[in-house]
């Protein structure tokens, strides 16, 4: 008789059993639909990566924060060729206060603060938020990630360096000086600050992949830049002191503003910032655009090692 009973009461518990189970676990439609759209592919990937990087570079899609400094420092740049236009026009001057190839060399010291500001920002916080798998999932790869950062700070600082050159041109024009020959200055000029920026944007890009942390990134950048200059202008001065004019060139090798100005010395007409004004040859002008070809071709390299390690 009990075990009759126990028979009878065991359907009833399972059915309270699934009862409450059923009232625990419930189905959601939470609306995933599959995609039938166009595959925009890898291009579009990269396009994509490259107007962020640089719509990023100037704070733009970014906290009002991020946009206090790389605009503050592009206001800096366009400030003193506005006033050397202003004065030009006033005064009825037959020239600019200063070469087109001159202004970079010139504004070196900010050029090198916006490097250091601008290049750990594009690429330290992907190593350390660890998203730099993410990017090379699908469909984009390494040589795609390191053209597109690459790519958008070398714009980036073609802008800051170029928008004041576009000031001065246009400033000359319209103190009616000689078109020709500020147009071909102006040219020059042009050339001049797209090697630098070529330079300067692989030299920062390297730097700041090595470490995820952004503060170090800055300190390295802003140490390389500086220090390097710093040390080559000073032993430059002293060789120069010294009646030593012969090992000046030689030494303008060894720094990244130093070589963009041996370039434009030797081959788009500038006038060496050297002490004494001993500029390279022509010979001594083909080693310093090796160099600054190699030091471009090297970084690109560089940071196509190191991505194909970050993205494992």
């Amino acid at each position: 008789m009990a075990v009759e009973q126990t028979r009878a009461q065991a359907p009833a518990q399972a059915g309270a059993q699934s009862a409450r189970t059923g009232e625990q676990s419930r189905i959601h439609n939470i609306g995933y639909r599959s995609y039938d759209g166009p595959r925009l592919g890898r291009a579009y990937a990269r396009r994509s990566l490259y107007s962020q990087s640089l719509r990023g570079a100037y704070g733009l899609g970014r906290s009002a924060k991020s946009k206090v400094l790389p605009m503050m420092l592009f206001a800096v740049m366009c400030v003193p060729a506005a006033i050397m236009v202003a004065v030009a026009v006033a005064t009825k001057a037959n020239d600019l206060p200063i070469k087109y190839t001159d202004y970079a060399i010139i504004m070196q010291a900010v050029i090198g603060l916006y490097v250091a500001s601008q290049a750990p920002q594009s690429v330290s916080l992907d190593l350390r938020f660890k998203t730099v798998p993410l990017y090379f999932s699908r469909p984009i790869e390494t040589s795609d990630y390191v053209r597109s950062k690459y790519a958008a700070l070398t714009s980036a600082l073609f802008i800051i360096t170029a928008v004041p050159l576009v000031v001065l041109y246009v400033g000359a024009l319209l103190a009616k000086l000689d078109f020709t020959d500020q147009t071909k200055g102006f040219a020059q000029g042009l050339v001049s600050v797209a090697l630098l920026s070529l330079l300067f944007a692989g030299i920062g890009l390297v730097i700041s992949a090595i470490t995820p942390r952004r503060g170090f990134g800055i300190a390295a950048v802003i140490a390389v830049f500086t220090i390097s200059y710093g040390a080559v202008s000073v032993v430059q001065a002293i060789a120069d002191a010294q009646s030593s004019s012969g090992v000046i060139p030689w030494l303008g090798l060894f720094s990244p503003i130093t070589l963009i100005d041996g370039v434009q010395t030797a081959f788009l007409g500038a006038t060496s910032a050297f002490p004494g004004g001993h500029g390279p040859s022509g010979g001594q002008g083909v080693v310093y655009l090796l160099v600054v070809l190699g030091l471009i071709a090297g970084s690109y390299g560089l940071l196509m090692r190191r991505y194909r390690k970050a993205g494992l």
